[in-house]
């Protein structure tokens, strides 16, 4: 049985890095999730074999009470909270690294492991599992809309999260160096909490999609690191996998999003600016109704339709399919333009429309479709708005100044649908609603487009 045990653990680590590479591609998206979950479930038989396992009466508990959790989680939530359930995710997974971390220090809380790789290691794993907790509830709060997404800021801000971060490293090395020192413990733990709180709050709701990378990236790093201090090698590639991916993930956000880490940490992206929402009372907004727009649809010879989070909020994907092959089956080029951080998380809009089965050939990555824009008859935007504000291409002073766009409004003809004219989560007015080309329609995203789908079913224009 002692053989099997790292047989198990080159098995699930090659499972995991062929689950990475072929979740890579849409095709074989479903192969890497299957290679996933074939993996964990052989680490974790692996990890029930071990001579370590004294009473499996615990175990048993917790995976019931983990399976009654997780399976309806997986079974029931719709595809629009996936970004809450991964930001949740992090905060149990975080959770548990630094439960296990605390254990294992006060296990070895003696003055023979002083200053030793194991201390430091524990000190290491704790540190970034504690704070990924906290900052994942809090990331959590802000995408389920317990808290609000805008950015929490005050005077002296920086200074506090520095303090609070210097003083936790001070006492985690103290620790390390020194791990008799128990009563130091408790304020170790509290300052790292702390210290995810005070991360995560200055951060707007449009830079989530980086916050959920890095914070992965974190969990990844803080598995890792407790796979050193328990000599566990599966642990050790499988968080570094995870940080690793993790970071790259965060690295094309924030390439994506024109912004440096520095920034996304503590830059407050998101905040209200003056003129922001709202816009000037003497600009002209065009609205039509569902005919109207139908109409033009059906006499384009091109269309690119630009999904955002409204429709993952009304869950219009399946009406947006309906759209798609309706103006197909008419001869009309449709097109969908995905930029990398619409929605609430990386791939948000990617999965939405694979579970709606439109065709994956048919999505275009931004910098792709920016140059077919000004051939497009249509752009149909549907619930964006800051990825398609031409005021991060015009405007030097604005917040989303430098981020790149998928540049709607050079388009022939633009309809977006909208509920009304607030401002996205950036805060910030957005010039494309009062160009001349662009007319509004006013509603839920699903019955909008619900209804654009249905009068093209039944010819309601024929026109074309």
């Amino acid at each position: 049985m002692n053989a099997f045990v790292p047989f198990a653990a080159i098995v699930a680590s090659s499972l995991f890095i062929l689950a990475l590479m072929w979740m890579s591609h849409p095709t074989t998206a479903r192969r890497g999730v299957r290679a996933g979950e074939i993996g964990m479930l052989v680490a974790i038989v692996g990890a029930l074999v071990q001579h370590d396992v004294v009473d499996y009466n615990l175990i048993l508990i917790a995976m019931v009470a983990g399976a009654a959790v997780g399976i309806p989680m997986a079974l029931l939530m719709p595809m629009t909270a996936i970004p809450q359930r991964t930001a949740i995710s992090h905060a149990f997974g975080a959770l548990a690294v630094g439960l296990i971390g605390a254990a294992e220090y006060y296990k070895h809380a003696h003055a023979e492991y002083a200053g030793g790789f194991i201390m430091w290691a524990l000190m290491f794993e704790m540190l970034l599992g504690f704070l990924t907790c906290t900052a994942s509830v809090i990331a959590f709060a802000k995408l389920q809309e317990i808290m609000g997404s805008r950015p929490v800021s005050f005077v002296g801000q920086r200074v506090l999260n520095g303090g609070v971060a210097l003083a936790t490293v001070v006492i985690g090395a103290m620790l390390a160096i020194d791990p008799t020192q128990t009563w130091l413990f408790p304020a170790f733990v509290a300052l790292a909490l702390l210290f995810g709180v005070l991360l995560v709050i200055p951060i707007g709701g449009a830079d989530m999609p980086t916050v959920i990378a890095l914070l992965n990236s974190y969990a990844g790093l803080a598995a890792s690191a407790m796979g050193f201090a328990l000599g566990n090698k599966l642990l050790i590639v499988a968080g570094a996998l995870d940080g690793a991916s993790g970071f790259i993930l965060a690295v094309i956000m924030c390439k994506a999003m024109n912004r440096s880490f520095a920034n996304v940490m503590f830059g407050g992206f998101g905040k209200v600016v003056a003129g922001a929402a709202g816009g000037k009372d003497d600009r002209v907004v065009r609205s039509a109704s569902a005919e109207e727009a139908a109409m033009q649809l059906e006499n384009a010879s091109s269309v690119v339709i630009i999904p955002g989070y409204g429709m993952a909020v009304a869950q219009a994907q399946h009406k947006v399919s309906e759209l798609y092959q309706a103006l197909t089956k008419k001869g009309v080029d449709v097109k969908f333009a995905i930029h990398p951080v619409a929605g609430r998380m990386p791939g948000h809009m990617n999965v939405l429309l694979a579970e709606a089965n439109v065709p994956y050939e048919q999505l275009v990555e931004l910098d792709d479709i920016n140059p077919e824009l000004p051939q497009a008859d249509v752009a149909l935007i549907i619930g964006a708005n800051d990825t398609i504000n031409p005021s991060a291409r015009d405007d030097p002073q604005s917040a989303i100044a430098g981020m790149p766009i998928i540049e709607a409004d050079r388009a022939k003809s633009v309809f977006v649908i909208k509920r009304s004219m607030n401002a996205g989560f950036a805060g910030i007015d957005n010039p494309i609603y009062y160009n001349s080309n662009t007319q509004m329609l006013f509603g839920d995203a699903k019955d909008m487009v619900g209804s654009i789908a249905k009068e093209l079913a039944g010819g309601g224009s024929g026109l074309h």
